[in-house]
């Protein structure tokens, strides 16, 4: 964490009880680029885990709220054209030390990444993508498991955060990306949008 660029550690740090973040911007760039994707992954997108659409300038706010044992719970809204749409996830160390997210209302995929800083910036790379149901995990073999990069920095020009995030799949690609930029600060108070907003 020390490596962060100091901004990034307030975004990457635990949220003390009692309050909030909060965040907003605009992704140049949102949702599932390839238009045959989009019907196969609309189980996905109720889940609020990934948008099965494809949009350009979207108005967005992130809320990350602490959760349990020093975990990190956000609600992502995108301001889209036909309406609003919340992705979801909730980020910590698992059992075993391993920096972890579940993504989704109910937490059906699960993501352990490795962490990386470059030039104060923080780099995730998913290195194993699971199943969840309940207690349950189906880990996905290599060959199947989609891949995800995600790029936090921040820009001293704009003095704004700058965010890309790539999800892809052998065989099938980019399945879904998002990219921009927004401000964020912690804030007093207690705010909860997690997991009913819709």
């Amino acid at each position: 964490m020390q490596l962060l660029h100091p901004r990034l550690r307030a975004y990457f740090g635990a949220i003390p009880r009692g309050q909030h973040g909060w965040g907003a911007g605009v992704f140049h760039t949102a949702g599932t680029p390839g238009r045959w994707l989009r019907p196969l992954l609309r189980p996905l997108h109720s889940q609020g885990i990934l948008l099965a659409d494809w949009q350009r300038d979207v108005p967005f706010t992130v809320l990350n709220e602490p959760g349990d044992r020093g975990s990190v719970r956000a609600a992502r809204r995108f301001q889209l054209r036909g309406g609003d749409w919340v992705m979801v996830d909730e980020i910590g160390l698992d059992a075993r030390g391993r920096l972890t997210d579940r993504l989704g209302r109910t937490g059906l995929i699960e993501a352990v990444f490795r962490a990386d800083v470059v030039d104060g910036a923080l780099q995730l790379r998913s290195t194993r993508v699971a199943l969840r149901a309940g207690r349950l995990r189906l880990g996905l073999p290599g060959f199947l498991a989609p891949r995800v990069l995600l790029i936090e920095r921040w820009d001293e020009k704009d003095e704004r955060q700058h965010v890309t995030l790539t999800m892809t799949a052998p065989l099938l690609g980019t399945l879904y990306e998002y990219g921009g930029s927004f401000r964020y600060e912690i804030r007093q108070g207690e705010r909860h949008a997690w997991p009913d907003e819709s």
